[in-house]
């Protein structure tokens, strides 16, 4: 069994498992923030010590750009501004600001950074490229005029793969959505086929600088035309279609790119103002999503399309299970690519997800439980467990618990609740909107429990030195050499 275990960890981790170190973040604890501090900064250098901060702000910047929490970011920063000599600093990340001041003393006015963090597209490379840079600081002797140019290299490099591969992989994260929520071929081929429309008009805007609100409002329009005009065309070429399925699926798309873990991560870990700030985005958001398919609602029933009404229950037999799983497992992996992860981040990604999906169908179907509890237990399992398999493949884990949860999004759950809105069924739209805000959080929860039980069970150690890791090799050799034959 242990040699399965060693093959499957091989697989997940193309770095030897010799050379396998925690996450970055489980090595820092408060109080022992410097592993391998270097001589304290003459107080009166002030070029040295604005070096330093400017070095940790963009380190952190980048940090808090791709969704890690202000707490975890703060002492990142912290972090590497200890490890070059300045221990007694102040950090203040506030939403798309951070201020890292250093303290000189009691005669001697304190040194101020401040860098702005402005909206990007994700990118899981640059999280995990800085992540090794922090490693790096922490273990090698790196200059801080070294650190500087390779975090500029990291800031400026273009994505890992081209815009068509990133789009096709939205696509194909549609298509595994709604064949998740019950979705067949034609429901997964026209999500896939309405997904990329979307992703590219909306790329198309953000170029031209169009507000994210308005892009929203785009895509759920989108979303809902090309769904309801071949939904009226079905009778016609004789099949069916649930349209239902297919706007559900692009509403999750157009949910994913939104911080929903790190404002519920932010209020839970102690940061009040910046999970505030960053809940009211996400609702502003998918009030976008909202507007723009109760607007082509409207408009497509104007031209005589009705949609039909929709169940208030996803009923779906057992031996649907294994499929919706691995729907949702490929889900999950897609959304990773779509974000620009890593190739060793995939497999960890699609495992997130074939948990989440998994612990959601079986426990909906076995036990008379809610779905915030199920979508809050499934949370609770991907932050555990994929935080665990992302430290051994040296992942971020929040690559793995945003792609984890990400097929989980209520996205069906929203479009009810639009639906009855619209409707004159008041009451039903309430709680179904009720119902996905509920979702929501169980799953951001979730996660952050399950994310820092990982935490404890993989406790803070030192980072191995070649002569910790000589005395590994030579103990292993002599324990084959004692083993019998």
């Amino acid at each position: 069994m242990r040699e399965y275990i060693g093959r499957a960890l091989r697989f997940l981790n193309p770095v030897r498992l010799t050379d396998a170190q925690p996450a970055t973040i489980d090595t820092i604890e408060p109080g022992s923030i410097m592993v391998s501090p270097r001589k304290p900064i003459d107080r009166f250098d002030v070029a040295a010590i604005t070096e330093v901060l400017d070095l940790a702000t963009k380190i952190g910047a980048v940090l808090l750009d791709s969704g890690t929490a202000a707490i975890d970011t703060q002492t990142q920063i912290k972090f590497v501004a200890g490890v070059y000599g300045l221990a007694d600093v102040d950090v203040d990340v506030t939403y798309n600001t951070i201020v890292v001041s250093a303290r000189r003393g009691p005669t001697l006015p304190p040194i101020t950074t401040m860098e702005q963090v402005y909206y990007r597209s994700m990118d899981f490379t640059r999280l995990a490229q800085v992540d090794r840079l922090v490693r790096r600081i922490r273990d090698s002797a790196i200059t801080a005029d070294t650190a500087h140019r390779m975090v500029d290299k990291i800031i400026a490099n273009p994505h890992p793969y081209p815009h068509w591969v990133a789009t096709s992989a939205w696509g194909v994260m549609a298509s595994g959505i709604s064949v998740l929520l019950g979705g067949r071929v034609i429901v997964a081929l026209l999500a896939f086929a309405t997904t990329v429309a979307i992703v590219a008009v909306n790329r198309r805007l953000n170029r031209i600088g169009m507000p994210p609100f308005f892009q929203q409002i785009l895509g759920g329009f989108i979303a809902v035309v090309p769904a309801a005009l071949v939904y009226g065309a079905a009778d016609r070429f004789d099949f069916t279609l649930t349209p239902s399925l297919v706007i559900a699926a692009d509403i999750v798309v157009l949910l994913s790119g939104l911080s929903l873990v790190g404002s519920v991560q932010d209020a839970i870990t102690g940061a009040p103002i910046t999970g505030v700030a960053r809940f009211f985005e996400l609702l502003l958001l998918t009030g976008g999503i909202i507007a723009g398919v109760g607007i082509a609602i409207r408009i497509v029933e104007i031209g005589g399309i009705y949609l039909p009404e929709i169940t208030t229950a996803t009923s779906f037999d057992a031996v649907e299970i294994p499929v919706r799983v691995i729907a949702g497992a490929v889900a999950a992996c897609a959304y990773a690519l779509a974000s620009y992860a890593e190739r060793r981040a995939l497999p960890v990604a699609f495992l997130g997800g074939l948990i989440g999906a998994g612990v959601v169908a079986v426990v909906t179907y076995y036990f008379s439980v809610g779905d915030i509890i199920a979508n809050g237990t499934a949370a609770a399992l991907v932050g555990l467990i994929g935080g665990l398999l992302a430290r051994r493949a040296l992942t971020p884990p929040l690559v793995v618990a945003v792609a984890g949860i990400t097929p989980l999004l209520p996205g069906l759950a929203v479009y009810r609740g639009l639906y009855g809105l619209l409707n004159e069924q008041t009451l039903q739209g309430i709680t179904w909107m009720t119902a996905a805000l509920g979702i929501g959080c169980a799953l951001a929860a979730g996660v952050t429990l399950g994310e820092f039980v990982a935490r404890l069970l993989r406790r803070p150690t030192l980072p191995p030195t070649p002569d910790w890791l000589a005395r590994r090799r030579l103990s292993a050799t002599r324990e084959h050499r004692r083993r019998p034959r």
